[in-house]
Formats: C-alpha cells, sequence, structure tokens
C-alpha cells in the first residue's frame, strides 16, 4: 500500500491510477497501459454499431411505450436505485482518475497545451474517454425505467441520451484534445445528478434538485466558450493566420464542428426545460396562493 503523500502526480494523496490499473488487468486480462482505441477493433467502434444503438434505443423505448399501453407502471425499485448507486460511483471513479491526470499537465504545460496540444492525448485519457463512452450507453436504460413507470418521454430526455453517445464516440474517433473539459463537467453533474435519483428513490427529501438543471446550463456555457474558443483558434490559424489566435487545436474539424452544433442545442434545450418547468411551478404556487385566499375571503363573507 503507497504511502499518502500529496503532489502534482499525486493529487489525492495516492496514485489511483495503480489501483485502477489492478482492477482492469483483473476483469480484462492486461493492463490498462496497453488499451488503445481502434475503429473496427474495439468494441463499439464503428459508425454502424453506434447508428444501430441509437435505432435499438429508440425502438426500444417507444415500442415499449406502445406495448405498455394498457398496463399500469411498474416500479423496480431495487434494480432502479442499485443502476443509480452504481452509475454514482462509476461517475465519481471516472472524474477523480481524469482529473489526477490533468493535474500534472495543467501544472507543468499550462492551459492551452492541456486542452490544445497532440501529446496531452495521452493513452490513459484515451481509455478513460473510451469508459466514459461506454458509460453512455448504460445511461440509456435510464429511459426504460421511465417507460417502465410509465413517465412523459420528453424531447430533451431522449435526444440528450441518445446524441451525447453519439458525440462521446465523435470526439474519440477525432482525439479532440478539449474532450477532458466537456467530459470533467458532465461526469461531475451526472455524479450529483445520479446521486440525487438514488437518494429519493431511497425516499429520501432532496432541496436541491432545481439547482441540478441550472448545474447543467452553465455546464454547457463553460463547454461553449472553451469549444468555441478552440474552434476558431484552430480554423484562425491554418486559414487566417493573421487573426489573433492561440496557435492551432488538435482534433478532426468535423469532430468540432459536431460538439459545437450539438452542445449549443443542449444549452437552449436545457434552458427552455428550465424556463416551463419552473415557471409552471411559480404560476401554480400562485395559482394555489389565490385560491386560498379566495376561499378565505368566501368564507369570511358567509359569517359576516
Amino acid at each position: 500500500m503507497s504511502a499518502i503523500q500529496f503532489s502534482i502526480d499525486r493529487p489525492f494523496g495516492v496514485y489511483l491510477w495503480d489501483y485502477f490499473d489492478q482492477l482492469y488487468t483483473a476483469v480484462v486480462g492486461k493492463s490498462a497501459t496497453d488499451f488503445a482505441f481502434v475503429e473496427g477493433e474495439t468494441p463499439l467502434s464503428t459508425v454502424p454499431e453506434v447508428a444501430i444503438g441509437c435505432v435499438t434505443y429508440l425502438l426500444v423505448i417507444f415500442g415499449g411505450q406502445y406495448m405498455l399501453r394498457e398496463s399500469g407502471p411498474s416500479n423496480p425499485k431495487f434494480i432502479f436505485r442499485l443502476h443509480n448507486f452504481l452509475l454514482t460511483i462509476v461517475s465519481l471513479a471516472l472524474l477523480l482518475l481524469l482529473v489526477e491526470q490533468l493535474v500534472p499537465q495543467l501544472a507543468r504545460h499550462g492551459l492551452y497545451y492541456t486542452i490544445c496540444s497532440a501529446e496531452a492525448w495521452t493513452e490513459k485519457h484515451e481509455l478513460l474517454y473510451y469508459l466514459n463512452y461506454l458509460v453512455k450507453w448504460w445511461e440509456l436504460a435510464d429511459t426504460v425505467f421511465l417507460v417502465l413507470k410509465k413517465k412523459k418521454l420528453e424531447f430533451l430526455h431522449y435526444f440528450h441520451h441518445s446524441m451525447t453517445m453519439v458525440l462521446c464516440y465523435t470526439q474519440l474517433v477525432g482525439r479532440t484534445t478539449v474532450s477532458w473539459v466537456p467530459i470533467t463537467l458532465n461526469l461531475t453533474v451526472h455524479v450529483l445528478m445520479y446521486y440525487y435519483y438514488f437518494r429519493t428513490a431511497s425516499g429520501a427529501k432532496i432541496w436541491w434538485k432545481r439547482y441540478l438543471t441550472t448545474m447543467q446550463i452553465i455546464q454547457f456555457v463553460i463547454d461553449l466558450v472553451v469549444i468555441y474558443s478552440c474552434t476558431y483558434t484552430f480554423y484562425a490559424s491554418k486559414y487566417a493566420p493573421h487573426l489573433p489566435n492561440f496557435g492551432s487545436c488538435a482534433g478532426g474539424e468535423g469532430a468540432a464542428w459536431f460538439g459545437c452544433a450539438l452542445l449549443s442545442s443542449y444549452l437552449l434545450l436545457f434552458i427552455n426545460f428550465y424556463r416551463m418547468t419552473y415557471k409552471a411551478g411559480k404560476n401554480k404556487s400562485k395559482a394555489a396562493a389565490a385560491a386560498t385566499a379566495a376561499s378565505t375571503t368566501v368564507k369570511k363573507s358567509k359569517k359576516i
């Protein structure tokens, strides 16, 4: 067991990667350092697989809604709690492992290197990005639980779940170094989100649900500032070097454009969701208060 010793390379006092490597080796049969994402060889690494996954997801959730239209809602509480508990732990583990890799790069090379240099895309980063991508497949099960519970399926929900999986795939293929920014922010939000679902499924009352949506909106704002900046400096340095820029930025052009477009749509959709959900809540509260006041007035007038 390594002694606890905080440093740039060990921001948590111990080197978490060593423990992760032991677990990975026990499960996979080879060291985590041997991993490489290869299109056509690594599982779920091709466009047809991703396309089939998205189509299957939509068929399952909408087909499930149709097949269960005559039945009552079911609530597999234990499985749902286990699902959310495991996603909380896995999201937290990936977040800590990524932070452990990012701190030395940021401390020694600075922000521009860490978000734009091709050398900042390491084998360890690639494996963590790939595992995060696999988690996005797992998270598609969130919608299955909504179907079983006979909950309304919002466009934001199934669009966000399916397209985030596609987004992670495109950034892996495009090897966009800036990927760590949206991934770490997303993992941070998901640690809190899945913990919230786990606790509420256990009967707990959590007061900060509203702030989860606020955090998601802030997440996308930060994502877009960083990603648009990287996209601009890439194109400026390549096609218009007379314009002010920081230099080139590693990653595929198609992946960059897809990421910008998709994250922009997320921001608009989440702002609209927040506005509709909490504005509607305020209107209901005002209506209830007005009804109570009117009822009280009527009772008083009758007494008079």
